[in-house]
């Protein structure tokens, strides 16, 4: 540097404040890239309050201009350059903050970054001039540019070619990017799972396989205002729900096809089409048009755990409380209403055959799930609610299955082959019944790297005539229950090691009427299921998993099932 330059800091404070600006200046010569990489992100951020994250506005870039040093929060009269500053904003007006009205004045700065500064001033010089305003301008001002801008030719040549470069890259990025509105995102499980021992529903030997197994979806995710989400998502698998085997819905996992049912052989099929938007800053609107599910506009209170089967917990129960099951796959609508941080209040409806014209089907004549869930977060750390479901026609094997055949009366009725013989003699009956069902579920945050999540779930079930009579009217009283512990973060960043115990929905009651039909559940099921999931990479998760149930299907006759797995996510 020659001693003009350092006479001109001492001669001139406000110089020496725009140097200081500089840095952010010249980061607005990065900005198209930016925006070109994070448009998508406006995307994530609308998920994220679909999966329980507070209403947030998208992401600000670039700098603002000031016309009053006042408007900087981080600047005091007292600071050193204060006077300088405030002469430089005043008089020429060429001093920009931060979006958050700040503007970072001890930051170290690179020579680029006081070049771009240095260039933005004489910009606004040149318009003062061009204005006929050049009185405002100083003579020895002038000189000092002048030669400041011959310092740092080379420098701002240099910064010319970055933004002519950016700039071209930008234009290609553009010619070649998928949509302006959309973007594409996939998941890919891979699986290699196998039951290690235990006997089914009718006390039949399972048999021991290893099986692969995949599930892959392609969601393309469009964005039409920034803040809502329009989610077409493809899906295809070939993993057979284990309950088609064993005869007990029990230990299914997340990511594998329905209960009692085989899947459609990879198969690639619309899996949901959902639209969410906001209403003003506190309120989100779900729209699903097939495949909705409870924690598209419900805060399911498992943190960790609920990874939708691509990450966390591997199977339906431990995924979230088996009472969401009422309400799933269908068609429908769920609003979120926040009231303030501590307070949010959720609603949704959806049917099973919306579509369908035929008689006792359609929008509202048909099988339902309507919810309704109080949340509260006293503190960051807890949060717990209280949620409250009807159903009709829906019950815990709806999509996916938990619990014992007689908490899951209708599916299994009408698809399990493998039925005990307390129901064989009903097997093929289309039972049409009906739901309510009661929850609490809490997490809290004990420390940053112990989370522990437990929920307790009560529904009683009525069974209505059907066939003639062949079945009595009567209720069934049904209990669940969780506890779960997660360890974030264990031994490396991104790892999740999880522990969780249940009882999976048991027929603890029922009524006189039914008792000799069908019976109440006599042994507790246990579930227990222990995984760590290894983050490799930003994109790969492996995670093996074991999971144990005693008394399969609430029968202490059958022995002990034990389930091995290693799930592979790919995410990209």
């Amino acid at each position: 540097m020659t001693n003009l330059f350092f006479k001109a800091f001492w001669l001139n404070p406000a110089i020496v404040v725009a140097s200081l600006t500089i840095s952010s200046m010249a980061k607005a010569a990065d900005v198209p890239v930016i925006q070109a990489q994070t448009a998508p992100i406006q995307l994530a951020q609308t998920e994220t309050m679909l999966a329980g994250a507070e209403i947030a506005n998208p992401s600000e870039t670039g700098l603002s201009q000031v016309t009053s040093v006042s408007q900087l929060s981080d600047v005091r009269p007292t600071d050193w350059a204060f006077q300088a500053l405030q002469s430089l904003v005043e008089r020429y007006g060429c001093i920009a903050g931060y979006p958050d009205k700040t503007y970072r004045g001890n930051r170290a700065m690179t020579r680029y970054e006081f070049a771009a500064g240095l260039n933005a001033c004489l910009d606004r010089v040149n318009e003062l001039i061009a204005a006929s305003t050049a009185d405002l301008v100083k003579k020895e001002d002038l000189a000092i540019l002048q030669k400041l801008q011959e310092e740092f030719a080379a420098e701002l040549a240099t910064l010319r070619g970055r933004v002519d470069a950016l700039e071209a890259r930008t234009t290609t990025l553009e010619k070649q990017q998928f949509s302006t509105t959309t973007k594409l995102n996939a998941e890919a499980v891979f699986a290699l799972t196998g039951i290690a021992t235990g006997q089914g529903a009718t006390g039949q030997d399972l048999p021991r396989n290893t099986i692969a197994a995949n599930r892959v979806r392609l969601n393309f995710e469009s964005s039409f205002t920034g803040k809502d989400l329009l989610r077409t998502r493809l899906q295809a698998t070939n993993l057979n729900a284990f309950s088609a085997t064993t005869g007990t819905p029990e230990g299914d996992f997340r990511f594998a096809g329905g209960t009692f049912a085989n899947t459609n052989n990879n198969q690639v099929a619309i899996d949901q089409l959902l639209y969410a938007f906001p209403l003003g800053e506190n309120t989100m609107v779900a729209i699903d048009a097939n495949n909705g599910a409870i924690d598209d506009y419900t805060d399911t209170l498992n943190p960790y755990f609920d990874g939708d089967g691509r990450s966390g917990a591997l199977t339906q129960m431990g995924t979230r409380n088996p009472i969401y099951l009422l309400v799933n796959n269908g068609t429908g609508a769920g609003i979120r209403q926040s009231f303030g941080k501590q307070l949010e209040l959720s609603l949704g409806y959806f049917a099973n055959n919306a579509s369908s014209p035929a008689d006792k089907n359609g929008l509202f004549n048909g099988g339902y799930g309507a919810s309704a869930q109080l949340t509260v977060k006293p503190t960051d750390a807890l949060k717990f609610g209280l949620t409250y479901i009807h159903a009709y026609n829906n019950d815990f094997a709806f999509g996916g299955g938990v619990g014992s055949n007689r908490a899951n009366l209708r599916s299994a009725l009408l698809n399990n082959p493998n039925l005990p013989a307390a129901l064989a003699p009903f097997a093929g009956l289309n039972v049409p019944t009906s739901s309510n069902a009661f929850g609490v579920g809490a997490s809290f945050q004990l420390n940053p790297k112990i989370v522990i999540n437990g929920s307790v779930g009560y529904t009683q079930t009525r069974t209505l005539s059907s066939l003639g009579g062949a079945l009595p009217r009567g209720t069934l009283d049904i209990w669940n229950w969780t506890v779960g512990v997660a360890f974030p973060d264990l031994f490396k960043k991104g790892n999740i090691a999880g522990i969780i115990v249940g009882m999976e929905p048991k027929v603890t009651g029922v009524s006189s009427n039914l008792s000799a039909a069908i019976g109440r559940d006599r042994d507790t099921s246990l579930h227990v299921e222990g995984f760590y999931q290894f983050q490799l990479t930003d994109n790969i998760a492996v995670t093996p998993g074991l999971v144990w149930l005693t008394n399969p299907d609430h029968n202490r006759n059958n022995n002990d099932i034990v389930i091995g797995v290693v799930r592979t996510t790919f995410t990209f």
